[in-house]
């Protein structure tokens, strides 16, 4: 019997590293080669929009020691990212111009930031943040910028503003919904995180229109806000992100919002696995393809993937479970809100904190958190126990969701 073959990992998010560390345990590791498009060590990408802004000494939380990587057997390839792959003979080329034999490879390439039309890229003042160099020049920024203008009132948007008016800045944000969070939350829970924001000095400005941007060489100077010109220091964009499928598509993998795999994370190559934020999944409860872009989600593909390549395939069943931390606000998401549904109300433990129990008929299937982590707690054991058709729980909203296990 021959030796099994190279696992070839592309990138080195959440999704990426997690899948290292499940090889490793299963006695994977030196098969595993992880190509990284950055030049640092795989890091905790959540506090680059909170603690890693605050404090010009912040370092990046690594998600393990260099040293881990090689006495595990990992070969990481740093700063040196793919830029194409051969299906018929089983290799990756890096930009670097080595090539790298595969006989798995895992996609876990994650997102781009979303950019304005008609924008330019090349603005020093326009910042992005979806990576440790971004992230880097807005800090640098936000030392000495009097004022801050976020468009996009989504969960990184609204982060960095809290941590921008938490430094004293004056910060705007712009969004076009007619809502805060359209995508990810409810509306009372997104009118809550509006008054919340708007209290503590932010001046949040929704349903508006964004356009008619003026440059003077590498800076956008002004732009148009429902057609009235409106000057700028410093401009985030936080309208969201499109899956990277770049590669993927070149190699002609099906894609559709996202690398399109099976609930065994297999793409349309059965060689070929993809994970996280850049794939497209079937969520077994509603059997409707999802992308859904968090950490959780990343960790939860990638023990499946593992399982996939170790040979012991298990359907992909994980609870989704979300998080956002802004300034004083801690938000957790747990289970995928309904479209229509009976919404209750639970006051929390301490002023301020509650939660939404979203229902559809008597089943409940979604909850949402304001500074309540017990009740996130309980509400995950609970759903999660309710995956599972054998299981039947009383869910009374008027008692106690701990009380309901």
């Amino acid at each position: 019997m021959s030796e099994p073959g190279p696992i070839v990992v592309i990138g080195a998010g959440h999704a990426g590293v997690q899948l290292c560390a499940g090889l490793v345990a299963a006695g994977n590791g030196s098969r595993v080669h992880l190509v990284c498009e950055e030049p640092e060590l795989p890091y905790q990408r959540p506090p680059l929009s909170k603690t890693f802004l605050k404090n010009p000494g912040e370092v990046l939380q690594l998600h393990r020691a260099e040293s881990w990587f090689g006495e595990s057997g990992i070969t990481v390839h740093r700063a040196d990212p793919a830029v194409g792959i051969d299906r018929t003979n089983r290799t990756v080329e890096l930009q670097s111009g080595a090539t790298l034999p595969y006989e798995h490879l895992v996609l876990a390439t994650g997102t781009r930031a979303r950019r304005l039309p008609h924008l330019p890229e090349a603005l020093s003042n326009v910042a992005v943040l979806r990576s440790a160099a971004d992230a880097v020049r807005l800090r640098e920024r936000l030392g000495g910028l009097s004022r801050l203008t976020v468009v996009g009132g989504g969960f990184i948007g609204l982060e960095v503003a809290a941590t921008a008016r938490a430094l004293g800045k004056v910060v705007e944000v712009l969004e076009s919904a007619p809502r805060l969070l359209l995508r990810s939350v409810s509306p009372e829970l997104a009118e809550h995180v509006l008054q919340v924001h708007r209290a503590s000095g932010i001046d949040v400005r929704l349903g508006v229109a964004v356009g008619g941007f003026e440059t003077v060489g590498d800076r956008l100077v002004a732009l148009a806000v429902d057609g009235v010109r409106h000057e700028i220091d410093t401009l985030l964009l936080g309208i969201g992100a499109v899956p990277e499928h770049t590669l993927a598509t070149q190699a002609g993998l099906d894609c559709d919002n996202g690398i399109v795999v099976d609930a065994f994370m297999r793409t349309s190559d059965p060689a070929i696995l993809a994970i996280g934020d850049c794939c497209s999944f079937p969520e077994p409860t509603s059997g409707r393809r999802l992308r859904l872009e968090s950490v959780q989600n990343a960790n939860d593909q990638a023990k499946t993937a593992v399982a996939t390549l170790t040979g012991q395939l298990a359907v992909h069943n994980a609870l989704p479970w979300f998080w956002s931390e802004q300034g004083g606000l801690r938000l957790q998401m747990a289970g995928l809100m309904p479209a229509d549904g009976i919404r209750h109300r639970r006051p929390g433990a301490t002023p301020g904190s509650f939660s939404l129990l979203h229902y559809v008929g008597d089943r409940l299937v979604s909850v949402e958190s304001v500074n309540a982590p017990v009740d996130h707690m309980a509400a995950r054991k609970l759903l999660e126990a309710q995956r599972s058709p054998a299981v039947q729980l009383a869910c009374d909203p008027a008692t106690p969701l701990k009380s309901w296990l």
